[in-house]
């Protein structure tokens, strides 16, 4: 179980988040001059170069959006540069990407963030660009709801790159594209002109998600542990019927591969904050407030929950929390994470992602139950664990400060529990490597958190907080 440190404030991580920056533009600008060594979109490293895999292209969104990230936290010109020349001219060919679950990865993190960089004034609001990025938000969350199954109980869901059948947790995040493209009020026009809602088609997908995805201690099955998150959910597609859990990165279906549990932990507090600038009159056909929110935050809090009580002291979980080898480890959830043993990796870009999670509940629920003691204690917990995860992550154990090793965060699991793709010498398993959904989140967090202790605008996907 994570060890909280309640008294942690985000002005004392400001030093190493420093740090990080400094780090960290090194590190974009090695990728960037890599560029035709790599020969494609960079997803991990191998022995600390980044490469690129000819089975997704789902990380480019992260590989600009930390050159913009970099931009928001330091202010050099240089990575804004940077950033909005690949956004406009190289991530065209994703907004019509009708084979991926991934745009709110891909395009919130790019044309989203120029956008979000214009409206909070913090570069020139040029009308031009402003129209480009949004018509590209507008485009890009169409293509994703178009992406559609329907289930038996009368929702659906997004489907994963697995095909029809398949619910990916992952894909909670990923609702930041229908999000962005509601807000600016486009719709998804169907056969017959039929318009459909993409309000309605995240609120599904996340009913989907939270039905079916997460647990809550019901007795729904033996392995119904509140808070444990299937990675995948499969569906019998002539009828639209549950059939069973899966996975494609987990160790098993009937345990919780943790950077999917992390998604969770952030998709549903990012909803969350969203769903505020909606009108309740928009929610009344999906239920109403009174059943959206609490639906999210159930989930939500089920989720971080079972963070808090299946990841070592230290806020950094191994790969997937019934990973066999764990048996072979001394009472690996009372001490701190262990990247060099032989038996199992830990996964630090679900730590990134995790933590932000933690944090944006907290922030959520101090924000709707400020009157209430107890939800004012659960909040408490969730912030001061997020920043206890982050402190972790900003250590040299995890911050790579190595010469010449392109990642910034170490100790990422990058591919698939079977045949992993690069394991070190006289290892059983990859360690001190790195991927690009760790540094990108990584960034992303230590934003969050580095305008918090700066007083800035808080930072959301959707824009200004109004």
């Amino acid at each position: 179980m994570i060890q909280i440190d309640q008294q942690l404030q985000p002005a004392s991580l400001l030093p190493a988040l420093d740090r990080l920056w400094s780090l960290a533009a090194e590190k974009i600008r090695a990728i960037h001059d890599s560029a035709a060594r790599i020969g494609g979109t960079p997803v991990f490293t191998v022995a600390g170069q980044y490469v690129a895999q000819g089975w997704t292209e789902w990380t480019q969104g992260f590989q600009y959006g930390c050159q913009l990230l970099q931009y928001d936290a330091t202010g050099d010109a240089g990575f804004l540069e940077l950033g909005r020349r690949n956004t406009l001219q190289g991530m065209a060919h994703h907004i019509t990407h009708v084979g991926v679950h991934d745009h709110g990865f891909n395009q919130v993190s790019t044309y989203g963030a120029l956008r979000r960089l214009m409206l909070e004034g913090r570069i020139a609001r040029d009308e031009h660009e402003l129209g480009t990025c949004e018509l590209a938000l507008r485009a890009s969350g169409a293509v994703q709801a178009a992406r559609w199954s329907t289930t038996a109980d009368g929702d659906g869901y997004i489907y994963s790159f697995n095909g029809p059948h398949s619910l990916f947790c992952d894909t909670i995040r990923s609702l930041r594209s229908l999000a962005l493209a509601h807000q600016l009020g486009h719709v998804l026009w169907a056969e017959n002109d039929r318009r459909v809602s993409l309000l309605e088609r995240l609120v599904q997908h996340a009913r989907a998600t939270a039905r079916y995805n997460v647990y809550y201690g019901e007795r729904r099955d033996i392995y119904d542990v509140r808070g444990r998150v299937a990675h995948e959910s499969l569906f019998n597609r002539n009828d639209g019927c549950y059939r069973c859990p899966s996975t494609q990165q987990g160790y098993s279906p009937f345990t919780t591969w943790t950077r999917g549990l992390a998604w969770i932990v952030l998709g549903y507090p990012e909803q969350l904050e969203w769903l505020r600038t909606v009108p309740d009159a928009a929610l009344e056909p999906l239920g109403g407030r009174g059943s959206v929110e609490p639906m999210m935050r159930r989930a939500a809090e089920a989720a971080c929950d079972f963070y808090l009580e299946h990841t070592p002291v230290c806020g950094v979980p191994y790969w997937d929390t019934g990973a066999p080898g764990l048996r072979e480890l001394d009472r690996p959830l009372e001490r701190p994470a262990d990247p060099q043993n032989d038996w199992e990796p830990v996964d630090s870009s679900a730590a990134a992602i995790a933590a932000q999670g933690l944090l944006r509940l907290g922030h959520y629920l101090r924000e709707t139950s400020a009157a209430e003691a107890p939800e004012r204690a659960a909040a408490d917990r969730y912030w001061q664990a997020g920043l206890t995860v982050l402190r972790t992550l900003l250590t040299p154990t995890y911050l790579c400060d190595v010469p010449g090793h392109q990642g910034l965060l170490q100790h990422a699991v990058y591919h698939r529990p079977r045949g992993w793709d690069h394991i070190p010498a006289g290892s059983r398993i990859p360690r001190g490597e790195s991927c690009l959904w760790g540094d990108y989140h990584l960034m992303e967090l230590a934003l969050y958190v580095q305008r918090i202790a700066q007083t800035q605008p808080y930072l959301t996907f959707f824009g200004p907080m109004q």
